[in-house]
């Protein structure tokens, strides 16, 4: 078979420890034997973002919004313990932070269903989306450690010198300050994003902060959602009969435990980082969620929305053989080369990855799986659990067979 050429380089980022080895085996084993892969390199890795001051993150996202279309391995956000162990000159911010604030886009994340493997939520039926605001609130955060007694003061100076301050809090000890923002632009680019993507879907949008208690913060974004589904799409959502709801987020979280699915949840940066995984893992396993940040001028990061399991690396690294999940990896490189398939006109690359998505489900709904969905597998044919490349290599025979 001849490999199905491509015209213009996807943007590959490499990650770190387990998933940067599932990474590499998945290029090996199903997808440069069959494709002619054109990429444009860079190395996320920590070690590498060392060397480079980060810049290499920097660099990244100019070249994904160079080319339109990127796919993105798990990387580490370093913590104080990592700080240490990869003798770090500093805490550098997260990747996905850093790319998200460039690209200024919203992640979209829906679990891939599976016969065999239920819900842990009986009453859902259908993918719930998880709609995420991906710039700015925690993730952009200014951080303050308090070392005693004062004063701790919120100022803005405007451009033409007025001022606005107000005091935090008065400390009478030790303690912690942060300084979130967002900005209106990228407030209703998530918003026109999560309504559009309703209407291609056709699909429910619901929509939750706390604006009960953030009045400004959480309430701006509130008001400008409503203001722009009733300027330009309440009309759209009424003729498809599908609807734009809102609540408070400890409400929504009750609704959706309680619902069918089938619908979209749009959050808050922090809100949808939390809600992805909750809902990720009672539809199956962290490694059954895709994840695509999609930017207002139409560019795509795809990437695993789980972490670079660890665990399994240290494993890995004594010479142990390992059951790691590669799905959401593997389905990051299928969504990213059908995009590019889709943006170039090549149909073959579009067929390929439906075809390489058929059969990584084909894989498991013939009792073939890592060793997470094991333990939640209710079909008829037995479990066998088998090793990371032993799955590959599985799905590698279904794909021939649907190829031939």
């Amino acid at each position: 078979m001849e490999k199905i050429k491509m015209t213009t380089p996807l943007v590959e980022m490499d990650g770190d420890e387990m998933t940067r080895i599932l990474w590499q085996q998945i290029k090996d084993e199903v997808i440069l034997p069959y494709v002619d892969l054109k990429t444009e390199y860079y190395d996320l890795g920590l070690v590498h973002r060392e060397k480079t001051q980060d810049q290499v993150t920097v660099d990244a996202a100019n070249a994904n919004k160079k080319y339109g279309v990127a796919v993105k391995c798990a990387t580490i956000t370093p913590n104080a313990q990592r700080v240490k162990e990869y003798n770090l000159s500093q805490m550098w911010k997260s990747p996905n932070g850093t790319i998200r604030a460039i690209l200024d886009g919203t992640v979209f994340r829906a679990p891939i269903m599976v016969k065999g493997i239920s819900p842990v939520v009986r009453t859902w039926q259908k993918p719930i989306t998880i709609a995420r605001h991906a710039f700015g609130d925690v993730y952009r955060a200014t951080e303050y450690r308090v070392p005693g007694p004062g004063k701790a003061e919120l100022l803005f100076t405007g451009a033409d010198g007025t001022t606005f301050r107000q005091t935090i809090n008065d400390f009478d000890g030790a303690g912690v300050i942060q300084g979130q923002f967002n900005k209106d632009s990228s407030i209703s680019s998530f918003a026109r994003s999560c309504f559009q993507f309703a209407v291609d879907t056709k699909q429910d949008l619901w929509f939750s902060t706390k604006d009960t208690i953030s009045k400004q913060y959480d309430h701006t974004f509130k008001d400008i959602f409503q203001e722009i589904y009733d300027a330009e799409f309440k009309d759209q959502f009424e003729a498809l009969g599908i609807e734009y709801f809102y609540t408070l987020i400890d409400d929504a979280v009750a609704r959706v435990i309680r619902s069918k699915g089938g619908f979209i949840w749009a959050c808050k940066n922090y809100d949808g980082d939390v809600m992805s995984d909750m809902v990720s893992t009672a539809f199956g396993s962290l490694a059954m969620m895709t994840s695509v940040l999609v930017s207002p001028d139409g560019n795509y990061e795809y990437e695993a929305a789980h972490g670079t399991v660890t665990r399994h690396y240290y494993k890995y690294l004594k010479g142990e053989e390992t059951s790691t999940n590669p799905v959401a990896t593997l389905f990051a490189w299928t969504g990213a080369l059908r995009k590019r398939g889709e943006l170039d006109g090549i149909d073959g690359l579009v067929r390929f990855a439906d075809a390489l998505e058929k059969a990584t489900i084909d894989t498991i709904e013939s009792g073939v799986m890592t060793g997470d969905l094991c333990a939640m597998w209710e079909g008829e044919t037995p479990a066998r659990k088998v090793t990371s490349l032993q799955f590959l290599q599985e799905i590698r025979r279904h794909l021939d067979e649907a190829l031939a």
